[in-house]
């Protein structure tokens, strides 16, 4: 990890933006992202006393993920119909394996989810990473292909290895990287780390 390229991209986007993320301009581009918005359904629809009903739950995940600006539009109709093409058993199994992932064993509900999703060839990073990284903002992580080769690469994080199909290790190592890289910055630049990840995207952009 080149920790100085990291303080050089700082020191260049407060450069253009004083403010951080409260400067007008990227208050301005912000709002597209409905943030608050997003938080507030995640916070709502994947509480810990919400998983009871298996079919009110997958409609809630089918919400929050076609409701995301961060997701691609060709990803959201196939989760879409993929979930409602499920029958009862598949998303009892979906909803079980996203609370275990959320609240009880990280892991083995990640790999759940992962092999869920795979009947349908959703397991994507993004389907797999969105509901945890809008119920919480200051610790979890979304993972968008493009994004996070071109952070791995600038910014020469050579321990870690990308691959297009999730898997646990990378989760766990990359989300404690991105939490360390903003621990090291102005707080203005990480109100949430879909932020963060923005300013560091927006860094490999010039």
């Amino acid at each position: 990890m080149n920790w100085e390229k990291l303080k050089q991209a700082e020191a260049n986007f407060l450069l253009r933006y004083p403010g951080g993320f409260q400067d007008p301009e990227m208050v301005i581009l912000g709002k597209k992202h409905k943030m608050d918005k997003m938080v507030a359904l995640a916070e709502s629809s994947f509480g810990e006393d919400q998983f009871a009903n298996s079919d009110e739950l997958s409609e809630k995940m089918i919400k929050i993920l076609t409701s995301s600006s961060m997701v691609s539009v060709f990803e959201k109709p196939r989760f879409r119909d993929f979930v409602r093409s499920m029958n009862s058993h598949e998303k009892d199994a979906l909803c079980a394996n996203l609370y275990e992932m959320l609240y009880l064993d990280e892991e083995k509900g990640f790999n759940g989810l992962l092999n869920i999703l795979s009947l349908g060839k959703m397991a994507k990073w993004t389907v797999m990473t969105v509901v945890p990284a809008y119920l919480r903002p200051q610790k979890e992580i979304f993972i968008k292909p493009t994004t996070t080769k071109g952070i791995l690469k600038t910014f020469e994080v050579d321990h870690l290895v990308y691959t297009p199909r999730p898997y646990y290790a990378f989760y766990r190592e990359y989300r404690d990287l991105i939490n360390a890289m903003k621990a090291k910055v102005d707080p203005g630049l990480s109100p949430s780390n879909a932020a963060f990840s923005g300013f560091l995207m927006m860094s490999l952009e010039g």
